[in-house]
């Protein structure tokens, strides 16, 4: 299910199939969607709310949604704050339900404050969801969901504790504490690593915000607390490369393993070095495309198939009514073997 960048780029069948049915992502007669106003000819638009712009894996979502939107004939919106902030978030969305976009999805930092902000949105006309980071106890129409929280919390366990060899103490360096996506997967961490690796233990777990070098600071720290600590998780696309270079600065690489969430090329140094054992993560400008088809489906009121055929690439994406989840697929481990198939 997972695709790479390279074959984003649609062939000519794919894209004659967007172009003829590019009548059909207008405004004009649809019924569905209602927040955008505008005249007849007006494309659908599609807004997306990231945690923080300017990390690489949100922009390799924006790049996915860019692509999308090419390709099924809408207009995405893509801002984000500049910090991993929920206030300043906030003011974004409500920028875009000022606007009267068709479609809303975000990432929210705190799923809790974010959810009146989607009612607001809602009751505007505008069709909600949610991508990356859900928030369940919301409004949202839809959640799009990267990866389940079991595969990604199982995967993340197995890789590490393969490389400390089934057994030891280690820690988590996590971002956002009100992130509903990273807790779900360390839950399952916790759980997984009692009933697997009964001789493995997490020993603390940190949160250092979207911010690297807090992350490389924490990890020290937690070297230093537990001297016979033998593995890190990086919970996130910055905590991933942060806990490997604490790893590499305090020359303990082959003493203390590392594995976390993040982007291919961002990890490459690390991995190549061997102060990180492993990525695990998804197609980040998939999941972009998925979210743009999903803002468009919401907008044109078509609803979600139990499988769901989005593209030559992403034929049979499953929808769970129960949850309104659109899951993207499985999560994938990165390694030395396939780091390089990916150039984001």
């Amino acid at each position: 299910m997972l695709i790479r960048k390279k074959v984003l780029a649609f062939g000519a069948l794919a894209l004659t199939a967007a172009l003829a049915t590019t009548a059909c992502t207008s405004r004009d007669d649809t019924g569905g969607g209602g927040g955008g106003g505008g005249g007849g000819d007006d494309k659908v638009t599609v807004a997306f709310v990231p945690k923080l712009q300017g990390v690489p894996y949100f922009e390799a979502m924006n790049a996915g949604g860019k692509a999308a939107a090419e390709e099924l004939g809408i207009e995405w919106l893509y801002q984000g704050p500049t910090t991993a902030d929920a206030a300043a978030q906030a003011d974004i969305v409500r920028s875009f339900i000022q606007q009267g976009v068709d479609a809303l999805i975000v990432a929210p930092n705190d799923p809790d404050s974010m959810a009146p902000l989607l009612q607001e949105a809602a009751d505007a006309g505008i069709q909600v969801g949610t991508s990356d980071t859900d928030a369940p106890n919301s409004v949202r129409e839809v959640f799009v969901n990267q990866a389940s929280a079991q595969g990604i919390g199982e995967g993340l366990t197995d890789a590490l504790l393969e490389a400390m060899g089934g057994s030891g103490k280690y820690a988590i360096v996590s971002c956002g504490e009100t992130a509903a996506n990273l807790n779900s997967w360390i839950e399952v961490q916790e759980a997984y690593t009692a009933e697997k690796y009964p001789d493995a233990e997490i020993v603390d777990i940190v949160y250092a915000g979207e911010d690297q070098a807090a992350a490389t600071s924490m990890a020290t720290d937690l070297m230093n607390a537990h001297p016979d600590l033998t593995g890190l998780v990086g919970e996130c696309t910055s905590s991933a490369p942060g806990v490997a270079q604490a790893v590499s600065d305090a020359g303990k690489i082959g003493q203390v393993f590392t594995v976390g969430l993040g982007t291919p090329q961002s990890m490459k140094p690390y991995i190549e070095d061997g102060s990180s054992s492993a990525s695990i993560l998804w197609d980040v400008e998939a999941l972009g495309y998925l979210t743009a088809w999903a803002g468009l489906q919401l907008a044109e009121d078509n609803g979600f198939e139990a499988t769901n055929d989005v593209s030559d690439d992403l034929p049979e994406v499953a929808f769970d009514e129960s949850n309104k989840e659109l899951l993207l697929g499985p999560a994938l481990r990165i390694t030395s073997e396939n780091v390089d198939d990916f150039d984001y």
